[in-house]
């Protein structure tokens, strides 16, 4: 079997569309963190079971290995620059971020398009990311049209 170029096995990834969503949750001293990403997805309607991953060398990889709950957030079209602003490795993304309190206190932005707060059932450590599987406990839906990512970047979906 053949090696698979790394760059050229991403560049094939991107051309499948993808939703883009932040994930929340809270450090051990209750300080909100979140990240955004692109891996979100369903598993199960029943149980509703939900996934996302995260990569080993994520600055939040210990936080979210160490978490009992998290918080998806579907994000909408416009809100590519919170997108962005999650995106980075900064640990204050709540500093002028104003958000509520869920389940187990978990940080909730106050917009998306649908909003998951999940319980962490199981993890599976995969490659150089673990898989997180979340059973849902809450759901907020606000129909909008989301923020999807493809090519390397934001796109619009069109009907036609």
């Amino acid at each position: 079997m053949s090696e698979i170029d790394s760059r050229a096995f991403r560049d094939a990834l991107g051309s499948y569309p993808t939703g883009v969503a932040i994930v929340t949750t809270l450090e051990e001293s209750g300080k909100p963190i979140g990240m955004t990403v692109n891996s979100f997805s369903s598993v199960s309607l029943d149980p509703p079971l939900v996934l996302w991953s995260i990569d080993r060398k994520s600055a939040f990889f210990d936080v979210f290995m160490h978490a009992d709950h998290y918080a998806v957030h579907v994000l909408r079209r416009d809100q590519q620059q919170l997108s962005h602003d999650f995106s980075s490795e900064d640990p204050d993304h709540f500093a002028e971020i104003e958000h509520d309190k869920g389940i187990a206190n978990l940080p909730l932005l106050k917009s998306c398009s649908a909003l998951f707060q999940c319980e962490v059932r199981s993890r599976y450590d995969e490659g150089d990311h673990v898989i997180l599987v979340g059973r849902v406990l809450d759901i907020r839906n606000f129909p909008a049209e989301s923020l999807v990512f493809v090519e390397g970047g934001y796109k619009r979906i069109v009907d036609n």
